[in-house]
C-alpha cells in the first residue's frame, strides 16, 4: 500500500468515526432534551394569567364598592398586585408560579414586579450600590428600554402624521 491508499483510507475512517460521534451526540441531546408538551404550557399560561387577572378584578370590584373613583381602583389594584407579586417573590413563592405557569405569569405587571424585585434580593448581599443598583435592572431594563423607546418612535409617526392633518 503506498501513502496515498493510507491517507485515503485514514481519511475514510476519519468520517466514519466522525459521523458515528455525531449519532452518539444526537443520541444523548434527545436524552436530556426535556419533552414539553405546548397545549398544556399554553393551558397552565392561560390559568395562570387568568388567576392573577381575577384576582386583580377582585381588587377592583371590591374598591368600587367602597366608592372609589376609576382612577383610584386601579391605582390600588395595580399596587396590591405589584405588593404581592414582591412579597411573594420574597418568600420564593413566585418563581415556582412562574416555572408552573410560565408566561401566565410572567406577563402581567406582577411578573414585571418580580423581574426587578427578584435581582435585588439576590444581589443585596453585594451592596447597596455594586450589587442592588447595578444589577436590579439586569432583567426589566431591557423591557423598559425598548418600551420607552418604541413609545418614542410611535409618538413622532403620530407627530408627524399630525403635521400632515391626516387626524
Amino acid at each position: 500500500m503506498d501513502k496515498k491508499e493510507i491517507r485515503t483510507e485514514t481519511r475514510a475512517e476519519s468520517k466514519v468515526e466522525k459521523m458515528k460521534q455525531e449519532r452518539q451526540y444526537e443520541k444523548y441531546v434527545k436524552q436530556v432534551t426535556p419533552v414539553h408538551c405546548l397545549w398544556k404550557n399554553m393551558l397552565k399560561a392561560f390559568v395562570t394569567g387568568g388567576a392573577i387577572c381575577t384576582l386583580g378584578q377582585v381588587i377592583y370590584n371590591y374598591c368600587q364598592a367602597q366608592d372609589m373613583t376609576k382612577d383610584a381602583c386601579s391605582g390600588y389594584t395595580s399596587m396590591l398586585l405589584v405588593l404581592l407579586s414582591i412579597l411573594l417573590t420574597g418568600l420564593n413563592i413566585y418563581p415556582q408560579i412562574a416555572k408552573w405557569g410560565g408566561a401566565g405569569a410572567l406577563v402581567p405587571i406582577t411578573g414585571f414586579a418580580n423581574s426587578v424585585a427578584a435581582p435585588a434580593i439576590e444581589y443585596k448581599k453585594e451592596g447597596q450600590v455594586m450589587g442592588i443598583g447595578c444589577k436590579i435592572f439586569t432583567i426589566a431594563g431591557p423591557v423598559i428600554l425598548y418600551g420607552i423607546f418604541s413609545s418614542w418612535v410611535l409618538g413622532l409617526f403620530y407627530w408627524l402624521w399630525k403635521l400632515m392633518g391626516a387626524a
